[in-house]
């Protein structure tokens, strides 16, 4: 506890001097010489890794800043703590871990784990932490929304065909995601999904096979008892210490770096950003080891900056630098338009075997887009511990407006989250879902535990959304070579769908863009 407070009154202070002096709060902020670069990318998630791929390919000298530690992938199947029994690797710098109800939380030791979690007024939004951010606790859910759902959340100045054409396969194919295999789909560990499955058909709703970026061979050697038992048990939200899972880490960072260009610098908080001279930026840093504390800060210089410390950290940033006075041109639409992707979960009771502690989410979607509500989906949510049988955990997703909002605490020197689940959107969304799970219940004589649950999202989006603090290649209005690449610049849903497909789609649009733009590769 102490080092978090340690952290908190150094937060304080990097606030308190930066509001009293502005821009030259940035100038010395770090002891030392600055560092120039051409290019720095804040945060090595979706967009994070799509941008520095893009940027090693095109031969600019670029630094990844990431606050998380890198995690290899080890042969004796260790590298990640377990949902059964979680340990410091499991969450960020926390003393207990953070999984939502209904798992209790555990005491635990404060470590740079890989999931994080935004406590917030009237949500709680997941997050995750580490050399590939959130691909290292998703589910690998690859999902790609329908071009009429899509037009209900962003500009038709973005062409879903291109999208469709374009963007989405090269992710795809980079990600190596694929439908579930009919063989490892019909195995024990995927009884929850057969289950919803077949309730879907006889309600006659619509079901089908989502992509999912795993690495399936692997996942059948977890089977035959030649991996350790990760995917086939559950184990995706702390990480996959079989390697069954494709996170960014294992493919778009390592492609990155491969290229000479890219230099990924794990446990490098980032603690302001600011104009520079001659229209470049500075950041500066905290280098921390893997308790949390402070070992060193650094300022870095760069002719380009990309944000991409997700929708939560990236709007942080941008609030800090605004309230700070190191980016004064930012407009007052910075920390609107947050959203959930109308997250929920409840939990169906079934007779019988559900196996709910087994298997992946998300590999079998119900897909309810002509609900006469409003248009819905769901998951099957198993993978947690300690659901009983006889249980299956469900994820909705619908598109919600993005009535939420982030605003600067200069006392805490961190943004306060806020989101109310009463909203007259709220209650519309809240009513197709219950209309669709009536629909499940009376026809398969199913029954909800409980009424679906709002309180947490693992699908936080906006902050510093499209046409309000950026275009739509993510350029923020007001300042050249400065670009928002991940979810923060999506309106609060990627309809009806998970959004890490979107977000990456998205980057690479952003990113083919601003490299047809740019003069030359020069560096500073």
């Amino acid at each position: 506890m102490s080092q978090m407070l340690n952290r908190r009154r150094f937060l304080q202070a990097s606030a308190a001097a930066a509001a009293s002096v502005g821009v030259s709060a940035i100038r010395t902020a770090a002891a030392g010489v600055d560092e120039y670069v051409e290019a720095i990318v804040i945060g090595s998630g979706f967009g994070g890794a799509v941008a520095s791929l893009r940027l090693g390919q095109a031969g600019i000298e670029t630094v990844v800043l990431e606050r998380g530690r890198q995690w290899q992938i080890t042969s004796a199947g260790n590298t990640f703590s377990t949902k059964d029994n979680p340990d410091g690797r499991s969450t960020w710098l926390s003393p207990t871990t953070v999984l939502p109800p209904p798992v209790p939380e555990i005491p635990i030791d404060v470590y740079t784990g890989v999931l994080d979690v935004k406590r917030g007024n009237g949500i709680n939004a997941y997050r995750g932490a580490g050399v590939g951010g959130g691909s290292l606790v998703y589910t690998a859910i690859t999902y790609q929304p329908t071009e009429e759902l899509f037009y209900k959340v962003f500009p038709r100045t973005i062409e879903y065909s291109q999208l469709d054409r374009v963007y989405y396969p090269r992710v795809r194919s980079i990600l190596k995601a694929s439908p579930i295999p009919d063989d490892i789909l019909q195995t024990e560990y995927y009884l929850a999904s057969r289950i919803l499955q077949k309730q879907a058909a006889k309600a006659g709703l619509q079901t089908r096979k989502i992509d999912i970026a795993f690495d399936w061979d692997i996942v059948r050697q977890e089977i035959a008892g030649q991996k350790v038992p990760s995917i086939i048990n559950g184990q995706v939200y702390y990480g996959t210490n079989s390697g069954a899972k494709n996170s960014v880490d294992r493919n778009y960072l390592s492609m990155a770096s491969a290229t000479g260009n890219v230099e990924i610098r794990p446990l490098h908080v980032v603690t302001m950003i600011g104009e520079s001279d001659r229209g470049r930026y500075r950041v500066v840093c905290d280098q921390i080891n893997e308790r949390g504390e402070v070992l060193f800060q650094k300022s870095f210089v760069c002719r380009y900056l990309f944000l991409a410390a997700g929708s939560i950290g990236t709007t942080e940033l941008l609030l800090r630098a605004k309230s700070n006075g190191t980016l004064r041109r930012l407009n007052h639409q910075v920390g609107k338009f947050w959203g959930t992707n109308s997250d929920s979960t409840t939990v169906m009771i079934n007779t019988g075997e559900t196996n709910p502690t087994l298997g992946t989410p998300g590999v079998i979607a119900v897909e309810h887009l002509d609900n006469p509500i409003a248009p819905v989906i769901l998951e099957a949510f198993q993978a947690l511990p300690f659901i009983p049988q006889g249980l299956i955990p469900v994820l909705g997703q619908g598109i919600s407006k993005p009535e939420g909002y982030l605003t600067y605490n200069a006392y805490t020197g961190s943004a306060d989250l806020f989101w109310t689940n009463n909203s007259t959107d709220s209650q519309k969304n809240a009513q197709a879902l219950q209309y669709t799970y009536q629909r499940l219940n009376q026809t398969n004589g199913t029954t909800l535990a409980a009424s679906p649950d709002y309180s947490f999202t693992a699908h936080p989006l906006g902050g510093a959304t499209i046409g309000q603090v950026c275009n739509t290649h993510g350029q923020v209005f007001g300042y050249p070579n400065l670009f928002v690449i991940d979810g923060a610049l999506i309106p609060g849903s990627t309809a009806c769908s998970n959004p890490s497909l979107t977000i990456a789609a998205l980057a690479e649009r952003s990113m083919d863009h601003f490299l047809n733009r740019i003069p030359s590769h020069r560096k500073i």
